[in-house]
């Protein structure tokens, strides 16, 4: 009976799949691609690690072995190792050097697929129910090429003072190439796009409309955070100055606040959402109230809002996940226009459920460990994000989605087609 179904719609040109370029051996490709891919991130950590031993005491201790050595250990972290610093676990992620991970990972396994794209099947049978491995297979053997790095890095950098651990390290790595680079080897050997072509219309916009609440509400919370850095930039100053540090340790505190820069915006994100984040045992940091105890000398707590209670205006911030969902939504459902009410409802309120999802998962991993006592416990209230983001995102894609059906069916030929 599949054979009945339409062939998937094509928006660009065919591309021929059998040429030799198309059909490169694929568990080679897919080894290498895994290692170049780990190497595209270890090499700059390395390298990191070198200059900021030579900036921390211009090399006057120890030898470049030993910066070399930080370096693998900080991409190990950024893997979720974890690190024992002096006997205190810090279980804390860098997700800057995770980001880029991520980006680097995304942009290999999109190479890897075009190369590999040649293999199984052809579009008609897979159509006709064929299975295609080629996607797995492709990401498995990429999985264990990023692996091998892994192990070999681990087993060469870590010390019984650092005990980053392996165990967690691979979690990583599987979740990190099987969901980014899976994904990627599957876009770019045109799968996707085939078994893309049988899911509901509805869903396919949910889905868009999601990722666009999450990258769209991820800059406003960024943006919340730079402005709140910038009024209590005397702050931020007046703890570099109480640290007496060189101009080299100040570059390289600098770097640190860089690299955890994705982990105060996604703070800042479950702030704008209500919950908040602990900044420490017993702490909370809201738009309705704060509650905090002695905090470490670090430029990025600068941002901080004092103890006790806040003013309206910082309640007023709770305006803007509903109005960054409304609006991201409004501007998805335009190139998914529908006329139907309860098809615009399922649209929007799908779009802030994924969302919230989406965006509680990452605040999960914005927080941990970072020092000893209270600063066991730093991080967003999960489980609160998740609800709070279920109800503002969700309300916030219903009006925006409406809004948007009730313009098409105004205008229904002003509506650009769907794609």
């Amino acid at each position: 009976m599949t054979s009945l179904l339409p062939a998937p719609r094509r928006t660009a040109p065919a591309v021929d799949r059998t040429d030799a370029a198309h059909r490169r051996p694929l568990v080679a490709l897919a080894a290498l691609a895994g290692i170049a891919a780990a190497g595209a991130t270890l090499l700059p950590s390395l390298a990191g690690g070198v200059v900021g031993w030579f900036l921390t005491d211009a090399g006057a201790h120890g030898a470049p072995r030993d910066g070399l050595r930080v370096g693998a250990v900080g991409w190990l972290t950024a893997h979720g190792s974890g690190v024992h610093i002096d006997g205190t676990s810090v279980t804390a992620v860098p997700l800057a050097l995770s980001l880029l991970a991520a980006v680097v990972v995304w942009r290999v396994g999109l190479r890897l697929g075009d190369s590999v794209s040649g293999h199984g099947p052809d579009a008609d049978a897979i159509a006709d129910g064929v299975r295609d491995w080629t996607v797995a297979s492709a990401t498995g053997v990429f999985v264990l090429g990023y692996a091998a790095v892994a192990v070999l890095t681990h087993h060469l950098a870590a010390t019984p003072a650092t005990s980053p651990s392996l165990a967690r390290t691979l979690l990583w790595v599987v979740v990190l190439c099987v969901v980014v680079g899976g994904g990627a080897v599957a876009v770019g050997s045109g799968r996707a796009a085939i078994w893309s072509s049988f899911l509901p219309l509805s869903l396919r916009a949910a889905v868009v409309a999601a990722r666009r609440i999450v990258a769209w509400y991820a800059v406003a919370a960024a943006v919340v955070l730079g402005v709140s850095l910038v009024l209590s930039w005397n702050d931020a100053v007046n703890v570099m100055a109480q640290l007496h540090t060189s101009p080299g340790a100040a570059v390289l505190l600098v770097g640190v606040c860089v690299l955890l820069t994705p982990n105060a915006t996604l703070f800042s994100g479950s702030y704008l959402l209500g919950p908040g984040f602990a900044v420490g045992a017993h702490t909370m940091v809201t738009p309705t109230a704060v509650v905090l105890g002695p905090l470490p000398m670090f430029p990025l707590l600068a941002a901080l809002p004092g103890t006790g209670p806040t003013s309206g205006l910082a309640s007023a911030l709770l305006a803007i996940p509903p109005l960054v969902a409304a609006v991201a939504v409004h501007h998805t459902m335009r190139r998914y226009p529908t006329a139907r009410w309860d098809d615009a409802a399922l649209r929007g309120v799908g779009a802030g459920l994924l969302a919230a999802t989406g965006f509680a998962v990452l605040a999960a991993l914005s927080g941990g460990a970072v020092g000893p006592g209270r600063m066991a416990d730093v991080g967003p209230f999960v489980f609160q994000v998740l609800l709070h983001g279920v109800a503002t995102f969700g309300i916030g894609g219903l009006v925006g989605s409406l809004l948007a059906t009730a313009r098409h069916r105004r205008s229904p030929a002003a509506s650009p087609p769907t794609p």
